[in-house]
């Protein structure tokens, strides 16, 4: 534990006024108890949380189920992820059995799975690589997607299904044909003081790298943004909230700060210039 760290803790312990909850021996300001991931994760006294429509994928993401604290992140075939030192909480949500489910993909699933959950069927779509477009509103009448050529196309080959099981192969399907650089040309840009709940850090490549912001909250006086990431990586392992690696004092929280050139996540930097919206 650095230097500044402990002076921190000291100060909180002496005074309770910075901070409300538990620490573990991490130094995280949590309820370890809690199940859900607002209720896990306690803003400093100063902030509040920003308000969004109660049926909003907001909200959605910050309500998402927590498995156990001190779960370790484990990849798609059970092993334990080779670092575990990147995270602070696991999302109570399967990761698949193929290694299909990595950075970008995880994004897409949490972003489907609201609108699956609410019943906007036709909101769920997604590109591939090569520009095809995937409807799941298409998908769940029986189509399926036939790829030759590098080219895609639909072909009707089952019956209508809106199953979870037949959902969860359409999004097998996005998985492998779809990455960070296709869903970078889907989403647009947002400043940095904006920054909420459903909002992507990305970097389209191969490899690239996404988070989701999960939650957000604002300073009462200034309005100055914090806000928690969440990731999956390769290969395909559980999304799990990443810690700060830059600032423990408020970790996992980071802070919206529009001077800052990077924003320095465990596994991948990025740039304020990388923060993105869905469209719709």
């Amino acid at each position: 534990m650095n230097r500044g760290r402990k002076l921190y803790l000291l100060v909180f312990l002496l005074c309770s006024c910075s901070l409300t909850g538990e620490t573990d021996s991490s130094g995280f300001f949590i309820n370890s108890s809690a199940q859900i991931l607002s209720d896990r994760f306690v803003i400093p006294s100063s902030y509040k949380r920003i308000e969004y429509p109660a049926d909003c994928f907001q909200n959605y993401l910050r309500s998402f189920p927590l498995k156990k604290y001190g779960t370790p992140v484990k990849l798609f075939d059970g092993s334990l992820k080779y670092r575990q030192d990147v995270h602070c909480s696991v999302l109570d949500i399967d990761t698949g059995k193929k290694d299909l489910q990595q950075c970008a993909d995880a994004v897409m699933r949490l972003r489907a799975e609201y609108l699956y959950k609410t019943g906007q069927y036709e909101k769920i779509h997604f590109n591939f690589s090569n520009g095809f477009r995937a409807d799941y509103s298409k998908w769940k009448l029986g189509y399926r997607i036939r790829i030759r050529s590098n080219r895609a196309s639909w072909i009707k080959t089952a019956e209508a299904d809106n199953s979870r099981k037949s959902f969860r192969e359409y999004l097998d399907i996005v998985f492998m044909y779809a990455g960070s650089a296709s869903l970078e040309r889907e989403l647009r840009k947002v400043p940095i003081c904006e920054v909420s709940p459903g909002d992507v850090l990305i970097q389209g490549g191969s490899p690239g790298h996404a988070l989701i912001v999960m939650d957000a909250a604002e300073d009462i006086k200034t309005g100055k943004r914090i806000f928690i990431l969440a990731q999956s990586y390769m290969p395909a392992q559980d999304i799990h909230i990443v810690i700060n690696p830059e600032n423990d004092d408020i970790s996992p929280w980071y802070e919206a700060d529009p001077s800052a050139k990077q924003i320095i996540t465990p596994e991948w930097n990025f740039t304020i210039d990388n923060l993105m919206r869905f469209k719709d």
